[in-house]
């Protein structure tokens, strides 16, 4: 083997680590900041888990004890304590995909092709496709170790507080249901995509910061308003006088008509709108979700998250090629 052949063949194995090391240490202060963002929101959750959680339940013990005492001592503060921190914990990391989405738009790959930074690498020994590779793994699996740790904190913080807490959140509620599971570690990655294609697309970073940011917000929109049809749901039906059964995600509320037709719910404008919308109905139905479903519909809208993350990802390397043209970054012979 010649030596130019031995340098050609070398030249690829040595590629890859020398990019990821030059991808952290031009993104080092990035790093830093989400190790010190995880680490922060960890010790965060499970002080909530742990102390605060302790301290507010033994305060509503103090409470419903007292029955209908005109007096009572109990530790309020306690109890605003925990609602506090739990509501800043829960919106923290509901909100790390949009936070991941603009950093990856604007410095991920925005500035680079806005300052000519990527041009260069691709001129020099570094190919377009292993230039975008590596800026989409190494970032992906920072963000999926961290989100994956928080999450499995929060549902350990929410589940110690089920059942003790009177004011804890149910398990349908938006916002708790989307830090509980690995549906924010999926949108995180998918801000992460929107990010790197918006930098692509715009080469700007400003621009690529906001349309990331939005792109992810209608990202997991989307998927709000989809997940309770991905999954069977369960109906329950009532009676007219009777409240409607079943508590969980609710998919549909409706009148039972007399041919056991299900109806929706009627608008009335008046008593007479109403008694006329309900003569044919024999009885009200709900379809919802128990929280039996609670991990399909996690598992499902997730893989409906990571499906787009990898069109997405497509769409990167779709619009790198044509970017850079299909003969730029290749090594001589």
């Amino acid at each position: 083997m010649s030596a130019a052949t031995a340098s050609t063949a070398v030249r690829p194995a040595t590629a890859r680590p020398r990019l990821i090391r030059w991808l952290l240490r031009l993104h080092r202060p990035a790093l830093l900041a989400w190790t010190a963002l995880v680490v922060l929101g960890a010790a965060l959750l499970l002080w909530l888990a742990g102390p605060l959680t302790d301290a507010a339940a033994a305060a509503w013990r103090q409470y419903d004890a007292c029955g209908f005492a005109t007096k009572c001592a109990y530790d309020q503060d306690a109890i605003l304590r925990y609602k506090d921190w739990y509501t800043y914990t829960t919106t923290a990391l509901d909100g790390l995909p949009l936070v991941v989405a603009a950093w990856a738009g604007a410095a991920l790959t925005g500035r680079e092709l806005e300052s000519g930074t990527a041009r260069l690498a691709w001129a020099q020994s570094t190919s377009p496709a292993r230039w975008l590779a590596v800026r989409l793994a190494v970032p992906a699996a920072a963000v999926t170790a961290g989100t994956c740790l928080l999450f499995w904190l929060h549902r350990l913080a929410w589940t110690a507080g089920r059942g003790r807490i009177d004011t804890a959140k149910n398990w349908y509620d938006l916002w708790t249901f989307d830090a509980n599971g690995p549906i924010v570690a999926a949108l995180t990655l998918t801000g992460l995509t929107a990010g790197v294609l918006a930098g692509l697309l715009l080469r700007r970073t400003l621009p690529a910061l906001v349309l990331g940011m939005v792109a992810t917000a209608g990202f997991g929109a989307l998927a709000g308003a989809l997940m309770p049809h991905l999954w069977p749901a369960v109906t329950r039906v009532s009676g007219l006088q009777q409240a409607f059964r079943g508590e969980g995600i609710v998919v549909e509320d409706g009148l039972v008509s007399k041919t056991g037709a299900h109806l929706p719910l009627p608008h009335c404008n008046s008593t007479a709108d109403c008694d006329a919308a309900y003569a044919h109905a024999v009885a009200q139905f709900r379809t919802y979700h128990p929280y039996a479903h609670y991990w399909p519909l996690q598992l499902v809208t997730t893989g409906l998250l990571l499906a787009v993350a990898g069109l997405l990802v497509l769409g990167s390397f779709l619009v790198l090629r044509r970017l850079a043209g299909p003969r730029t970054g290749k090594t001589p012979a």
